[in-house]
């Protein structure tokens, strides 16, 4: 199963807060809650929001990028 969330796969996580100050350093988002995730990467002055159900597992790198403010999902977990 390609992107299965295991320790093997992503050995740390971090809790994340959404804010358009806070730099996020990860391999893949986990949202525990529904809803939406704007994702800011570091280089780019765009976001990206994408619409997420409970439990998903969004593979996307970030090195400094942001998890703006306005995300709506919950339960947001860094993996890397």
């Amino acid at each position: 199963m390609p992107n299965a969330l295991n320790v093997a796969t992503y050995p740390t996580s971090t809790a994340v807060t959404a804010s358009d100050a806070t730099p996020v350093k990860c391999r893949a988002l986990f949202a525990g809650g529904a809803g939406t995730l704007v994702i800011k990467h570091f280089a780019t002055d765009s976001s990206k929001t994408f619409t997420v159900p409970a439990g998903y597992l969004l593979p996307v790198e970030l090195d400094d990028g942001r998890v703006m403010a306005a995300s709506t999902a919950t339960g947001i977990v860094a993996l890397s």
